[in-house]
């Protein structure tokens, strides 16, 4: 294996026992915050939160990773910081506790994204579809394995949920270890302010910026799936179909990474928010199980050509002496768009009808190909 890529490879599989982890709280997170009494606003809010915190935060621990030039080290801190928080969530006494333990773990998430991104577009430059494609997928390969993991714990031990979010905080610590096999990147510190690393970045990248933070907003949170799907088929069900999202998402991600170096990655975008749309609009209408596992397949499919996808345009856009900067400017923007998407949806969702939340996010993520297209 290339040096570049076995350095990607273990960046991977750091996220991959981090995912195992995060994925064993997240499907049971909507209900564990139900069974504390949250509305589904708060639930909403939470899952709006979880995003936006974790990315807005990133611009800054971006800067100061180009700054510093160790990049290494916030990757380090910031698996360090999510883990604590992941642990104290089991302790909550209450919905608004939890609530902000949930949100301030994704602060960790911040310290790491774009330094981390940063050095995976170092390592693997001429194939950074292929490099983000390959450590997404093994970052998805752990929210398959941690959505198993939960469900076997659930059905067959009856865990509750507090045992289960303990388990999930001992194995984020673990996924800490690959870590130290991960050489730097070579990065050296920069000294520009940072307004001045921010002149630097391109149009295309801001016109950019805004299309996906548009598409963030269509993006509201997973849980509203869950939830749609636990509408008829009861809780057990919701988790088998996140468990087949999870599995579609993970077979993707690689192959539709690299596919993107060949075809463009706007155009793999293209695909991916039309996608997102077309699987947003059928939930308006079929609920029915044999509807939900095509629904949720698709739903995984959609996010494999988004997810990783996006990551490797803004890299190779962003100007090599700020990429982590650069990465995190993008990343607090969508994030800043994920506030008022899990709100608009929990909004829409109790004051109008579960299917005007699926609606809205069909109609966005539709305005966000189109804005997608005329770039």
């Amino acid at each position: 294996m290339e040096k570049g890529k076995k350095n990607v490879f273990l960046l991977g599989v750091t996220s991959f026992l981090n995912d195992l982890s995060s994925e064993m709280i997240l499907p049971i997170l909507p209900f564990f915050l139900s069974s504390l009494g949250a509305s589904p606003v708060l639930i909403g809010l939470v899952g709006g939160l979880r995003e936006s915190i974790g990315r807005i935060l990133r611009i800054f621990f971006g800067y100061y990773s180009d700054q510093k030039g160790n990049r290494k080290g916030f990757v380090f801190s910031g698996y360090i910081f999510s883990a604590v928080f992941k642990i104290l969530l089991a302790f909550s006494p209450g919905a608004v506790i939890a609530a902000a333990f949930s949100a301030f773990e994704r602060v960790g998430k911040s310290m790491r994204d774009a330094p981390r991104d940063a050095m995976i577009s170092r390592f693997m430059p001429k194939k950074s579809g292929e490099g983000f494609g390959l450590h997404q997928m093994l970052d998805t390969a752990g929210a398959v394995a941690g959505s198993i993991v939960v469900l076997l714990l659930i059905v067959y031990l009856s865990l509750e949920y507090t045992s289960i979010i303990l388990i999930a905080g001992a194995i984020a610590v673990l996924s800490i270890f690959p870590l130290f096999f991960v050489e730097p990147d070579g990065k050296k510190g920069t000294k520009r302010r940072f307004l001045e690393s921010l002149s630097v970045i391109s149009k295309k990248q801001h016109s950019f910026n805004i299309t996906a933070s548009v598409f963030a907003l269509a993006n509201f949170s997973y849980m509203f799936f869950l939830i749609r799907a636990g509408a008829e088929q009861g809780f057990v069900v919701p988790l088998l179909l996140y468990v087949l999202f999870n599995i579609f998402y993970a077979l993707f991600a690689y192959p539709f990474g690299k596919y993107s170096d060949r075809i463009g990655k706007r155009n793999m975008l293209v695909f991916g928010y039309g996608l997102f749309a077309v699987v947003s609009f059928a939930f308006v209408y079929f609920t029915n199980l044999a509807a939900l596992v095509f629904l949720f397949i698709f739903y995984g499919i959609s996010n494999a050509a988004v997810k990783g996808v996006e990551r490797a345009y803004v890299a190779d856009l962003s100007p090599e002496e700020i990429k982590g900067t650069s990465i995190g400017l993008f990343q607090m923007m969508t994030g800043l768009a994920a506030i008022p998407s899990g709100l608009i949806a929990g909004f829409l969702w109790e004051n109008v009808s579960p299917e005007s939340t699926f609606l809205f996010g069909a109609i966005v993520a539709s305005a966000a190909v189109v804005l997608l297209l005329r770039r």
